[in-house]
């Protein structure tokens, strides 16, 4: 799936100067504990939250997330946007809240989730 094929799925934006479609989608993670992503996150991942500050920005970089999607309506600050900008990171935002973003996701063809259970 490609973030144009996301945007459309879960009527999203692109943030200011951060699109790219050359991004490629193939699981999802809905989470607002960064230690949760940094312990199960997979390839090819949409982080979906409603945390907004930069250490969602900090652990897209550490762990290869190529596309972050906030939450609820909600809009990164300057920093992140910035931050996301140079390390070619693509920040989306949606006004549905978290599980129907998910939800409409799965249904659109996302089927492997980001989050795997722990034994």
């Amino acid at each position: 799936m490609t973030i144009t094929d996301v945007l459309s799925a879960i009527e999203a934006e692109a943030i200011a100067d951060t699109w790219r479609d050359d991004v490629e989608i193939n699981s999802a993670c809905g989470a607002d504990l960064m230690s949760d992503v940094m312990a199960f996150v997979k390839d090819q991942v949409l982080l979906m939250t409603g945390l907004i500050n930069v250490q969602v920005i900090r652990t897209a970089i550490l762990m290869d997330i190529q596309a972050v999607c906030f939450v609820r309506g909600k809009s990164p600050n300057e920093e992140m946007i910035e931050m996301a900008k140079a390390n070619g990171i693509v920040l989306l935002k949606t006004k549905l809240p978290l599980y129907i973003s998910c939800g409409k996701l799965y249904t659109a063809g996302v089927r492997e989730g980001g989050v795997r259970k722990i034994d």
